[in-house]
């Protein structure tokens, strides 16, 4: 078995008493503190995540706009120059190979930022079909990435940029530590935040840099419980080859009139006849162990799906999940029942998110 992959903090994140695990084959903090102190550091102040397992990759050349408007399921013509935008790679069934975030850097010019497990068939699904004209150049193993997130994000980039963070689904180039800097206006965590693109030869000065501003160091486990208490899905459990993005809730983010995308015949089938199950929430109402993924949910005794995710949730202090059930049974209020370890906990379905961040700002 291969050695899990590490990100060029590893080191410093380990000084800094970082418990690590496996993730997607890489060896990254899960926490540093406790995965409660660092949830609510991002939540009330401000918290700091290595993002550096995540792929970057480019696409530039005079076809790549019309190519990655046939790869990608959204209208890339809505994204301008500068700008951001969440949108899905497709299999021929309309399925969920990876979600991720295009950043259009020109024109014919586009960053790609995909799901850390999935670069590698990403870029092999993006070389299958590629055309001449739009040159796929990915650079994962020569960037590094953060993620800066909460309330006193904005105090913390004036401090170590000396300017305004830019606004939500924007990016800027900047120049910090000697070297270039994509600062974007995204995040997965709900709250007001942004995220820095380098080489890895910043990483240690950026690092550095983002902590002397205030932001608490934080590890996976709080980034899982902050992006749940969002219904924000997780690739690999929320999404999968097998599951669409309309059965996920997240069709506004398909733009099925465009001409020509990979998986939109299967879509429009899909939209035409209906989907066979949709993603929910479920918010626990009897005290128990929180609920985590491949739990039953019953109705009447009867299994009718299972949990896709779930934790405590520590802004709450309530059992969270996601699963996908039957249209009939998907609607806020259906009761439910979740299996956990033999014992059966009432629940109900919950209308997306469980939380409303105050600092996020409007999309």
């Amino acid at each position: 078995m291969e050695s899990p992959r590490r990100t060029v903090l590893f080191a410093q994140q380990k000084a800094l008493g970082a418990r690590c695990i496996n993730f997607g084959g890489w060896e990254m903090p899960v926490q540093f503190t406790s995965i409660i102190d660092e949830h609510q550091a991002v939540r009330t102040s401000c918290g700091v995540f290595d993002i550096s397992h995540m792929g970057e990759v480019f696409v530039s050349g005079p076809r790549a706009f019309d190519w990655l408007q046939r790869m990608l399921a959204n209208d890339l013509a809505k994204c301008p120059v500068a700008g951001g935008q969440y949108t899905f790679l497709l299999n021929d069934r309309g399925g969920v190979i990876d979600d991720l975030i295009v950043y259009r850097m020109a024109e014919d010019n586009f960053l790609l930022l995909v799901n850390a497990a999935k670069i590698g068939e990403d870029v092999a699904w993006l070389r299958k079909h590629a055309v001449d004209g739009a040159t796929i150049d990915d650079r994962s193993d020569t960037m590094s990435a953060l993620a800066v997130q909460g309330p006193e994000a904005p105090r913390v980039f004036r401090e170590v940029f000396q300017c305004e963070m830019p606004a939500r689904n924007t990016f800027v180039a900047l120049e910090k530590c000697r070297g270039a800097v994509i600062a974007a206006g995204t995040g997965y965590t709900g709250e007001t935040g942004f995220e820095l693109f380098f080489s890895n030869t910043l990483a240690g000065d950026v690092w550095a840099a983002v902590l002397k501003a205030g932001a608490k160091p934080c590890g996976l486990g709080a980034r899982d419980t902050l992006r749940l208490e969002m219904c924000y899905p997780l690739n690999g459990s929320d999404l999968s080859p097998d599951r669409t993005p309309l059965e996920a809730g997240l069709g506004i983010f398909v733009a099925l009139d465009k001409p020509d995308f990979i998986g939109r015949e299967a879509l429009l089938a899909q939209k035409h006849s209906g989907v066979p199950s949709k993603l929910v929430a479920l918010r626990m109402t009897e005290k128990g162990p929180p609920p985590r993924a491949h739990y039953p949910v019953l109705v009447n005794g009867q299994e009718v799906g299972e949990t896709t995710s779930g934790a405590l949730s520590p802004s709450l202090n309530e059992g969270i999940a996601m699963a996908y059930l039957p249209p009939a049974l998907a609607t806020p209020g259906q009761a439910v029942q979740i299996d956990i370890r033999g014992r059966h906990f009432a629940a109900v379905v919950e209308k997306k998110p469980f939380y409303r961040p105050s600092s996020a700002r409007a999309a």
